[in-house]
């Protein structure tokens, strides 16, 4: 009986876990489905449940964030989208200049979002990183003397894995007296987190990437003064961010991000542990792999390598054949292979950046995963090489 897939993309998504979806399930069905802004019992109940998220969230949070600041978004997207557009259109509500400041390796949420505030009329600042993918200061301390209506710097990459130095980005955000926005999703469950020690204002989350379902993330807004909505409708969440609340979804995150920040420490050591077994295997068989961010700072579920001689979209293909799933350092534009945005403000030229692949761990990886992409990597690279030198060996003849 041949083997289930091995599945190491925990970065891109994870299953629901099965704790959350039982929570949930009561919101779902005919016992407490009513709408949180209704007054009757069904309503009443719906409310009880949302309120409890919050308190959860915040609480998972180091206790850096009240409940009455937790704002529930559609994920991810939607909350890094508010907290850089929505300080922006409050600034100009007040008379403002419109700048917010990003870091060149943001998720695509933040520079997307950026870019929207520069076609308002804004101004969008983006800051150069190292080679090791940290925020370069200096440039930092010089963008803040603009005092920006933001600034937003993300906790852990999402391509790379590199943990940036919230603190001291936070306190010199605190010192210039400009508002700090993380996008925490990746760093929720994988590094210890406390929203006031981070000196943050504003902080992301989403439930997918933690085992809860899709489409629910939250934004923590630590003074609803400092941010706009930019979702008009009734008077939900403060009217910060308005629309009838996905219940069911609230419950499954707020239940996500107690179990991930209770086993937040255990779980860093076991997917620590199980990442240097997988590079210590990879460099062993390919000798030539090159550890992206290597000697840096790293949170202990992603690994993203570059190998030599190899298109990370073959190399996806094959390993999925092999029965491993992995992703991609690379966006596949127009059918042509292209370099990320992260690799590239990182010095690695196009040619490497082509050649990454992402290996991301989560809850449900074990020891056994890691031997079994082991064991197929070598001969997967083997086959992508092998085959990339007969396409040149033929493009060089024609």
């Amino acid at each position: 009986m041949p083997q289930p897939p091995v599945y190491l993309d925990h970065a891109a998504t994870t299953p629901v876990r099965p704790e959350v979806l039982d929570a949930m399930l009561p919101y779902l069905g005919s016992e407490t489905f009513g709408n949180p802004s209704s007054a009757h019992r069904f309503g009443r109940a719906a409310r009880a449940g949302v309120e409890r998220a919050r308190q959860q969230v915040a609480e998972a949070l180091g206790g850096g964030a009240e409940p009455g600041q937790v704002v529930f978004t559609s994920g991810g997207t939607e909350a890094d989208n508010l907290a850089v557009i929505g300080p922006a259109l409050a600034v100009r509500k007040r008379d403002g200049a419109m700048a917010v400041v990003v870091s060149a390796v943001e998720h695509k949420a933040v520079l997307a979002a950026a870019h929207a505030v520069a076609e308002l009329g804004g101004r969008e600042i983006i800051l150069p990183v190292t080679r090791q993918g940290i925020v370069q200061m200096d440039a930092l301390d010089e963008a803040l003397i603009h005092q920006p209506a933001v600034v937003s710097i993300m906790w852990v990459n999402n391509e790379t894995g590199v943990i940036q130095p919230i603190q001291e980005i936070g306190h010199r955000c605190e010192s210039a007296g400009v508002p700090f926005h993380t996008d925490a999703v990746q760093a929720l469950g994988k590094i210890e987190i406390d929203v006031r020690r981070a000196g943050c204002s504003l902080l992301t989350i989403s439930g997918h990437k933690i085992g809860a379902p899709k489409g629910i993330g939250a934004l923590v807004v630590r003074d609803a003064d400092m941010v706009e909505p930019i979702i008009h409708g009734g008077s939900q969440q403060a009217g910060v961010r308005p629309g009838t609340e996905n219940v069911p979804g609230i419950i499954g995150l707020g239940l996500a991000v107690e179990l991930a920040a209770a086993e937040q420490a255990d779980e860093a050591a076991r997917l620590g542990m199980l990442r240097d077994a997988l590079v210590g295997h990879l460099r062993s068989a390919v000798s030539d792999i090159v550890v992206v961010g290597d000697g840096g700072p790293m949170a202990p579920h992603v690994l993203n390598v570059l190998i030599p001689g190899t298109d990370s979209e073959a190399m996806i293909m094959h390993l999925d054949l092999a029965g491993v799933a992995v992703s991609t350092g690379s966006a596949c534009t127009t059918g042509a292979v292209e370099p990320s945005h992260v690799h590239t403000a990182m010095g690695i030229s196009a040619e490497q950046a082509v050649t990454a692949i992402r290996f991301s761990l989560g809850h449900e990886s074990s020891s056994d995963d890691i031997v079994r992409a082991a064991d197929v990597v070598p001969g997967c690279v083997a086959k992508v090489r092998k085959l990339s030198g007969a396409l040149g060996a033929g493009v060089a003849r024609g």
